[in-house]
């Protein structure tokens, strides 16, 4: 690459370069600004947590389900699909048959997706041993209190 040919290229890219080195700049203006302006005071309970008033009791860690995740997850996937069809429908004149045609197609695979995910029972909250406590061993007979 010769030198016309890189001065070419950043006065080309002037304005992103321009943009890249002054937030790079703000951004180390900020943080030393903040460790020279900031508070350097040491007190016994200084770096305990405390939030709404009340002392913390116990530890942060808890242990949840990996249900919560996926429930998680889930609702980020769809959610962004709700997205995708937001814009269909923004240019749903634009866009004609074709365009219903294949936005009908992506909540049909979407539809799919919730079956899918209802069948395996991957949306179910219920512990398995709950669900074994609300199956009743015994088939009831309503016949059998009419007897002669």
């Amino acid at each position: 690459m010769s030198m016309s040919t890189s001065i070419e290229v950043i006065a080309h890219h002037w304005a992103f370069a321009i943009f890249f080195i002054v937030a790079i700049g703000l951004c180390c203006l900020m943080l030393a600004g903040a460790w020279f302006l900031g508070g350097r005071a040491r007190a016994r309970h200084k770096n305990t947590p405390f939030e709404s008033g009340i002392d913390p009791v116990g530890t942060a860690r808890l242990r949840l389900s990996a249900k919560f995740y996926l429930v998680a997850m889930f609702f980020v996937i769809f959610d962004v699909e709700a997205l995708y069809l937001y814009a269909w429908a923004i240019s749903v004149r634009e866009s004609g048959w074709v365009g219903f045609i294949e936005a009908a197609i992506f909540i049909l695979v979407l539809l799919a997706g919730l079956v899918y995910l209802v069948r395996i029972g991957a949306l179910d909250w219920t512990p398995a041993r709950s669900r074994r406590e609300l199956v009743n061993p015994e088939p009831t007979n309503s016949h059998t209190h009419q007897q002669r």
